[in-house]
């Protein structure tokens, strides 16, 4: 008789967003110097942009950390928000309402508080339609996060893990790393997906199970 399947749940995720917990690569190093610096930011201003899952809010956690500063996200951001140090969070999904940033930019210019803006991409491609905002975030100092290469697929692929209560070994490391995306975003949905396939399998990532979830994907394909 088969042993019965056990039941997946989404448990929540412990995220590590400490320094120490940030791994440090050529594909990052300038933006952590970025970061590390902010008291020598032109006016005190600085974009930090990257693809989903790129480390954007872990440094900007590092960054709050070192400077006091809040950390709110774009969408839930107002006037009365700007303050000495301020992260405001994917400022390319702010949406309709532009005048919140555009206000708080100025006030914060005003009282030279130190302002972080996080984005998937630079300004210019974030369709603002408010010409005033537009041209102020355009004309911030821009540091982007680029593609990870192999040793930070690895590293990534361990606090992922990690932050899921999910040991792995480094020979299912090395087998996965063959096989998973050269994206933040593919990266992340395969350590998901694997961590729920461990949890409805009852046991933790060995390389056996590693291989079916990949010979299911293609049998999928």
């Amino acid at each position: 008789m088969s042993q019965p399947r056990q039941l997946a749940f989404d448990l929540p995720v412990r995220r590590a967003l400490g320094r120490a917990d940030f791994f440090v690569a050529p594909c990052n190093q300038l933006a952590l110097a970025q970061l590390d610096g902010w008291a020598r930011w032109p006016e005190g201003r600085l974009v930090l942009s990257g693809p989903a899952g790129s480390g954007k809010t872990h440094l900007a956690h590092v960054w709050a950390a070192q400077s006091g500063a809040r950390i709110i996200e774009a969408q839930s951001l107002t006037p009365k928000d700007a303050c000495e140090a301020l992260v405001v969070e994917n400022a390319d999904e702010l949406g309709e309402d532009e005048a919140a940033l555009f206000h708080v930019y100025n006030q914060m210019q005003a009282m030279g508080g130190a302002l972080l803006i996080t984005g998937k991409s630079a300004p210019s491609r974030w369709g603002l339609q408010l010409a005033d905002l537009r041209s102020r975030l355009e004309s911030m100092p821009l540091v982007a996060l680029e593609p990870p290469d192999d040793a930070l697929i690895s590293m990534l692929m361990v606090k992922l893990f990690d932050d899921r209560q999910l040991p792995v070994s480094p020979k299912v490391l090395a087998y996965v790393l063959k096989r998973v995306g050269r994206s933040y975003a593919e990266i992340n949905a395969l350590v998901a997906a694997l961590d729920k396939a461990a949890l409805a399998a009852g046991g933790p990532l060995s390389l056996p199970l590693a291989s079916a979830y990949f010979k299911s994907l293609e049998a999928e394909g």
